[in-house]
């Protein structure tokens, strides 16, 4: 008998009856990923920056690159964050002589000393954000954070408060420009993929955090390029808002990310 390819349906009926294909964990995980969760509409928000505010994205990814030198030296062959950060600068548009200059300078004495802390909190009507920083005064930043929350109808919490709605995943982002998907499906899986989304404008891969760069090299030496590879927050569950609420949260991601402290920020709004 033949079948669709395991990347259509799972399940046809036949008689009233459901007949299984081959290969059935496949077709489960196809768009039976998180509902309200689109990493590409991040990109595409990223995108739409004007040019000031490009240039902050590229001082933050600077700061992650100088980190990274710090912690694990300025050879990238030898340093896995520092690879996965060059490749996520690269994506980013940051030209490679910036990268270069980065990496210099990180081995200076007198650099700054970051330090990464992840703070939680609410949003409006209990939306669950999380926000990680590099910061080199803490009391500085949890101060910043703590007045955007409150501006916008919501409150910082504890360590703890909002994690729980959260799953540590790998998410890679390809754009789709006509990807033939059993092909797609067949690569992502060779190279350590454990779950992904295809959409009409992108697909999202989903890994091990810890398995990011090698899923994303294998991927690249098969002639993939991406828009984006790094380890995510994941919500569980999604909040919807009204149109204040809307107004609100936009406000909150906008003063967050605006901040040089801010790296990422992540919440539970379904948009």
């Amino acid at each position: 008998m033949e079948t669709d390819s395991p990347c259509k349906a799972l399940l046809n009926r036949n008689n009233g009856k459901e007949v299984c294909f081959p290969r059935p964990r496949l077709a489960l995980w196809k768009n039976n990923h998180m509902s309200g969760h689109s990493k590409w509409n991040t990109i595409k928000r990223k995108k739409g920056k004007t040019d000031a505010q490009r240039a902050k994205i590229f001082t933050k990814v600077g700061r992650e690159i100088a980190v990274a030198v710090r912690d694990g030296g300025p050879n990238p062959d030898g340093n896995s964050k520092l690879r996965d950060l060059i490749a996520k600068a690269k994506s980013l548009n940051v030209p490679n002589e910036n990268i270069d200059r980065i990496i210099k300078k990180a081995g200076d004495s007198d650099r700054d000393d970051y330090e990464s802390i992840t703070y939680e909190g609410y949003g409006p009507s209990g939306v669950a954000v999380m926000v990680e920083c590099l910061t080199d005064n803490r009391n500085r930043t949890a101060g910043d954070l703590r007045h955007y929350f409150d501006k916008n109808g919501g409150n910082l919490g504890q360590n703890g408060s909002v994690a729980f709605l959260f799953e540590r995943k790998g998410i890679l982002v390809i754009e789709n420009t006509g990807l033939d998907e059993d092909k797609v499906m067949e690569d992502c899986l060779e190279c350590g993929a454990i779950d992904f989304d295809i959409e009409e404008e992108a697909v999202e891969i989903f890994t091990d955090p810890n398995d990011v760069g090698k899923t994303r090299e294998a991927l690249e030496a098969k002639g993939y390029e991406f828009a984006s590879a790094e380890p995510e927050y994941v919500p569980s569950t999604y909040v919807k808002l009204d149109e204040d609420g809307v107004k609100k949260m936009e406000k909150l991601l906008d003063m967050l990310e605006d901040n040089d402290d801010v790296q990422n920020v992540w919440h539970n709004w379904e948009e």
